[in-house]
């Protein structure tokens, strides 16, 4: 029976190898990235079946990766493995398409099933948060939460790069835009956000999972 083509992507060059390990037995590791840009570049040339991703990854996070990468091929299954405990993290990691999200902390064992549920079409999550998604899911997004709903898929690639500390000329370049453009989304951003300063954009960034600490 052919194993499952697996494609890694997590910044801790020890976690990759530890997935590595742990994974090579059952599944086929294509390869393995280090940020979110590099993981959307990889999903295009290497097709894999499965894509195990961190959430916080430099230049793009994993939930935005995620989407990039379903809009141009839906077959790819995605699993989250992450330390992020926080229900909502998981909302926006299902809405963007993922397939299931683990724990860091879970049993190893956890993963490989998420993994196979991935690839029969279901999805996985693990139990320590189940209950807290599913209160999540009744009581809907908060006011603020739809708010940054409306940001836009570029703006979110631009807050993150602004709030990993890189300028204008360096977002234009990563992102193939003009700094003008740049310049334009930053300020409507924090228009439609009302917020004043690149100081409060960073902690905008941070407390929505755009990028951690």
């Amino acid at each position: 029976m052919k194993k499952p083509r697996v494609l890694l992507a997590d910044d801790h060059q020890i976690v990759i190898e530890g997935l590595k390990s742990l994974l090579k037995d059952n599944f086929e590791v294509v390869g393995s990235v280090g940020d979110g840009r590099a993981l959307v570049d990889q999903a295009a040339t290497l097709h894999p079946d499965v894509i195990v991703a961190d959430i916080s990854m430099p230049q793009l996070n994993g939930i935005e990766a995620a989407r990039q990468i379903k809009k141009t091929d839906k077959n790819i299954k995605i699993v989250f493995l992450t330390m992020h405990l926080d229900a909502t993290y998981a909302a926006n990691a299902f809405e963007a398409g993922a397939s299931g999200f683990v724990l860091k902390h879970s049993a190893p064992s956890e993963l490989a099933t998420a993994i196979h549920e991935a690839m029969k079409g279901q999805t996985y999550v693990s139990p320590l948060i189940a209950g807290d998604l599913i209160r999540t899911y009744r009581q809907g997004d908060s006011p603020e939460m739809d708010l940054f709903k409306k940001i836009s898929p570029r703006q979110r690639e631009i807050l993150q790069l602004l709030a990993e500390g890189k300028s204008g000329k360096e977002i234009a370049s990563v992102l193939n835009i003009s700094p003008r453009t740049v310049e334009f989304h930053k300020y409507k951003m924090m228009e439609q956000l009302n917020i004043k300063t690149s100081a409060e954009l960073v902690q905008y960034a941070v407390k929505h999972g755009i990028i951690s600490i």
